[in-house]
């Protein structure tokens, strides 16, 4: 199949409702925000469903949540979609800069975006585009204006040695999740029946679980869990299917803890080796818009 085939590009309308679905996770609110019905959401979704020739959502009631194939291709055409927007932005309003945000995916579609109006409502004039990327990349050679990366402050100068200011927003604290039928089906009640159950973790943690469980003076001795996903959202989703416990940051599965999809058998955080920065080339510390979307990411941090 060649680049250029028309049946790679699907209708935008289907995109659009689709990466507001899983930003959402219902389609009644992704409805509200584009301004559509929720069955004609639910319409343009089957529509790329069909298309795609696979499913890429599990319904839960009236909430939804992205599969795995879901997962992956969102973070192809959520960045695609801000690249749009960007580019759209810059050509009708290019005295209107605003900030283009490089973002992790669950980062920018759990903690980032259900804050933004809050940034609305403090500077209305304030354009923020958020792109989803999951890589490290050169400041001198794309567009950004800063990102969000989690792990040790060691985003690379790039090829032009231009200085970055790594600025830390908060370490990254995880809980233990699981699905309500999968833990009543192992009878979990204390820590150690956690031993018992299949553990799902993140590839870039994988002595997560054998930290957590040492706090209680328990020994993972089975190894490091077998089951391993590139992205906590992907983790995410696999728990709420009954795949196994997972460690997850409460912000990013926040929804699903209140739709009862997932719960945590025992609030006991436990505090990752890696925090999340916002990293940015130091001139865009002289930009006056940057300068306060930056001030208040860090309000927000503390919150």
């Amino acid at each position: 199949m060649k680049d250029d085939d028309p049946r790679l590009l699907p209708p935008l309308s289907m995109l659009r409702c689709f990466e507001a679905a899983a930003r959402e996770g219902t389609f009644s609110r992704a409805a509200d925000q584009l301004g559509l019905t929720q069955s004609g959401v639910s319409r343009q979704i089957a529509h790329l469903e069909d298309w795609l020739g696979t499913p890429l959502f599990e319904r839960h009631g009236r909430r939804v949540a992205l599969n795995r194939t879901g997962q992956a291709y969102l973070g192809e055409v959520s960045a695609a979609l801000g690249l749009i927007r960007a580019g759209t932005r810059r050509l009708i309003a290019p005295d209107d800069k605003g900030v283009t945000l490089a973002t992790l995916p669950g980062f920018g579609m759990r903690w980032l975006a259900p804050r933004l109006p809050a940034l609305s409502a403090i500077h209305p004039d304030l354009m923020v585009s958020m792109i989803a990327r999951t890589d490290l990349f050169d400041f001198a050679a794309e567009d950004f204006d800063a990102a969000i990366h989690v792990g040790p402050p060691d985003w690379p100068a790039g090829a032009s040695g231009e200085p970055l200011v790594h600025e830390r927003l908060f370490a990254e604290v995880m809980v233990p999740v699981i699905a309500p039928t999968l833990a009543e089906r192992l009878a979990i009640a204390t820590p150690r029946d956690l031993l018992e159950a299949p553990l799902l973790a993140l590839s870039a943690q994988p002595d997560a679980w054998a930290r957590w469980f040492a706090a209680d003076g328990l020994e993972l001795a089975a190894g490091p869990p077998r089951q391993r996903f590139s992205q906590f959202l992907m983790l995410a989703q696999a728990a709420v299917a009954g795949a196994g416990a997972a460690l997850l940051p409460r912000f990013l599965v926040e929804g699903e803890l209140a739709a009862g999809l997932l719960t945590v058998p025992f609030d006991r955080p436990l505090e990752g080796t890696r925090s999340y920065f916002l990293v940015y080339p130091r001139r865009k510390a002289r930009d006056g818009d940057f300068a306060r979307f930056r001030a208040w990411l860090h309000e927000e941090a503390l919150k």
